[in-house]
């Protein structure tokens, strides 16, 4: 990858004369920062901008590393061969009309991928911006040239944004404001090759990256950038589009990418301590503060001290600390004394700390650092959030020393700026050179000090230890010959034999052997039609509780038959008390794989929709932090009275169910609903197991 970041020479590939055109921007825009050679590429000229020309990329000379091709998408293909005859190592393809122009495109773009491969070129794009490194002033890229005139911000946050135009346009927007500062943005488009596991790979590798922000429309190798975000020592904050079933679609026809299910995503992202955000300045908010305070020790906790000069913005952040992690410090009487000398002495010291009575008498400048002072040397408090104003009232902090403070007391600053417009913005590009984060809206302040405290990747470990392993050779013997939708009594024996508990019960073909099997268990018992058409038995009346004596068993036996037409048969299973119904499951998801989800189960499921995902493998730490996602946590704990959930017995089903996924590429889907807890242990009292069709399994083995 190094030479796409620092290549030695550059062939620039449908260059022009012509000032409008994307091949002079992409001339222009190297001139003015890259101190590499630089090579036009075009028979119709001799020169451009001052460079001589080549007619093709075969006569260009050493030293070229990299091509930036910006031609017609039908010409790209005789162009990546001749890149590979040169001896190129890789090309940025800003062109478009490749996949997401429709199916002549996409045929396009696999024959490019096809040579590619084939002469070893690596591919960027295409239908990208390419790449803009803000510290080494190297602007690989058709983005406008106004980022030169408005000065490029260095800072240590780097981008990967699979939107090009967003890409150009967000870079021109964060960039000309001067509040934050940008390493690398990087470009990819429709990620014909290089993806964002490569450049995620490369950046964690990056001295000069501190953090890493990315908009996506879907992962690549799910699997793989999972493992790279867990190792990462670096903050990552990813914005996943289409996870909305319009957006799904929105994303097919933008990058011909396909998008898993919203809540999947969330649960792999969140398992990999990836930070999710859910717009683009946020994204970039996210990215800035993590930034600044990447390295913070992984037992910091989560008390902040709020500085202000209003007691109702006080009482706004306070109220915004709960829903982001966060709660109010408790001071200490060492911090208190240093506030109660520039505090008037009818007024006790307390946090949220308002601080204008001080103001008054002591001043803006000498309360905010007394102030700052008193929350660094105090253990009670983790971080601290100031409201400044600036542009009136004799309100302006003195930031340098507030900043320096706070660094050295290894706590997070985060300020919340109001006040005169350019007052406000040159304080903002103050707070970006000091690395202090500075937000116009209390709860994005809030928000992002949440996030530096809350780091989802702080005290996360590689897995290791998935578990006891599986027995593949029996799973792989009971489930042949199989294929689509299993019924429960398949389902139930397939995941007992895997070690997953479950009801004792019996599948009967006759009214007298449905009441040795209930004699058998032991009454009350439940009995179940079984057909494997029919998936939602409660729906179509087939499931019947609290049957208590063989006159009744023989009865139901009958009236089960009769609705299925007797072509199904009776499952007799042992009945256990009420308990909480969860419900247990596997999806394959087309970016991450197989993945496992828990959640409310019974006729709660639908309802309340309180279900959290995590994908495979899963260690027994992810599966107890996976329970612990979910919003019903009172019910898990037992709520008034009720059997408190056996986590430890909960996650090992879960560990189960992932290593079933990943053992077995035929199983799509396996639903458990309910698993009900008894004595405080889930067992599984329903199951469908959902498998390849023989076909469809063994193109994908070959």
């Amino acid at each position: 990858m190094e030479f796409f970041f620092n290549p030695r020479g550059i062939a620039v590939i449908g260059a022009t004369a012509d000032q409008r055109k994307g091949g002079n921007i992409i001339i222009s825009n190297l001139q003015k920062g890259y101190d590499g050679r630089i090579y036009p590429v075009t028979p119709r000229y001799e020169e451009v901008n001052g460079l001589a020309c080549y007619a093709s990329v075969l006569d260009v000379p050493d030293p070229v590393d990299m091509a930036i091709v910006y031609v017609s998408a039908k010409l790209v293909p005789q162009i990546i061969a001749d890149c590979g005859q040169r001896g190129i190592g890789g090309a940025m393809l800003e062109s478009a009309g490749f996949s997401e122009a429709g199916p002549e495109g996409a045929a396009l773009q696999e024959e490019t991928a096809k040579i590619a491969r084939k002469t070893g070129v690596r591919l960027w794009g295409p239908n990208c911006m390419g790449l803009v490194d803000a510290v080494n002033r190297n602007v690989f890229s058709t983005v406008a040239p106004s980022i030169w005139s408005a000065g490029m911000t260095p800072g240590n946050v780097s981008l990967i944004a699979q939107s090009g135009m967003l890409a150009g346009a967000f870079l021109i927007d964060i960039m000309t404001h001067g509040a934050a500062g940008i390493s690398k943005v990087c470009s990819i488009g429709n990620k014909m090759d290089v993806h964002e596991g490569d450049l995620l790979e490369y950046l964690l590798d990056d001295p000069l990256t501190g953090a890493i922000g990315m908009y996506l429309e879907s992962i690549v190798d799910g699997p793989r950038f999972m493992a790279l975000c867990r190792k990462s020592t670096k903050p990552i904050v990813v914005l996943k589009g289409g996870k909305s079933a319009q957006g799904a679609e929105a994303a097919l026809s933008h990058t011909a990418s396909m998008a898993g299910q919203g809540a999947v995503v969330s649960g792999a992202l969140r398992q990999a301590g990836v930070v999710e955000a859910n717009d683009f300045y946020q994204m970039m908010d996210l990215c800035r503060a993590l930034g600044a305070y990447p390295d913070l020790p992984a037992d910091t906790q989560n008390r902040v001290a709020v500085l202000t000069y209003s007691g109702g913005a006080g009482i706004v952040s306070t109220d915004f600390l709960e829903s982001q992690g966060l709660v109010l410090g408790d001071l200490g009487s060492g911090s208190i004394d240093i506030l109660q000398s520039v505090y008037p002495e009818w007024m006790p010291p307390k946090n949220p700390m308002d601080l204008w009575p001080g103001i008054i008498g002591n001043g803006t400048v000498k309360v905010y650092n007394e102030a700052v002072r008193a929350a660094c040397a105090d253990h009670g408090i983790d971080g601290i959030l100031a409201h400044c104003f600036v542009g009136g009232f004799g309100l302006e902090p003195d930031l340098p020393t507030m900043a320096r403070l706070a660094r050295e007391a290894g706590k997070p600053l985060v300020c919340w700026i109001s006040g005169e417009r350019k007052a406000v913005h040159d304080f903002q590009v103050q707070a970006q050179k000091l690395h202090v984060p500075v937000f116009r809206e209390v709860f994005r302040s809030v928000e992002c000090l949440g996030a530096i405290l809350n780091n989802p990747q702080k005290g996360l470990s590689v897995p290791e230890s998935v578990g006891a392993p599986l027995d593949r050779e029996r799973l792989a013997s009971l489930l042949a010959g199989c294929s689509g939708s299993l019924d429960e009594f398949q389902s139930t024996q397939i995941l007992a034999a895997m070690g997953i508990p479950v009801l004792d019960e019996t599948l009967t073909a006759s009214a007298g052997e449905a009441c040795r099997a209930a004699e058998a268990m032991g009454f009350p018992v439940v009995m179940k039609g079984v057909d494997p058409k029919i998936i939602h038995k409660t729906e179509a009346n087939l499931v019947r509780l609290d049957i208590a004596s063989s006159q009744e068993v023989k009865r139901v036996f009958g009236e089960l038959a009769a609705a299925m037409g007797d072509q199904g048969k009776v499952l007799v299973q042992a009945q256990i008390k009420d308990g909480l119904e969860l419900i247990v499951g596997l999806v394959r998801d087309p970016q991450f794989g197989p993945c496992v989800m828990c959640g409310l189960g019974g006729v709660m499921a639908e309802l309340l929709e309180d279900r959290v995902f995590a994908a495979a493998p899963l260690t027994h730490q992810d599966a107890l932090a996976l329970i612990g996602r979910l919003k019903s946590q009172a019910l898990i704990d037992g709520f008034r009275g009720g059997q408190a959930v056996d986590r430890d017995a909960l996650a090992a089903i879960l560990v189960r169910l992932a290593q079933l996924g990943l053992a077995s590429p035929q199983v799509l889907e396996i639903d458990i609903n309910p698993l009900i807890v008894a004595d405080g242990r889930p067992v599984a009292v329903d199951a469908t197991i959902v498998l390849q069709k023989a076909s469809h399994l063994f193109g994908q083995l070959s």
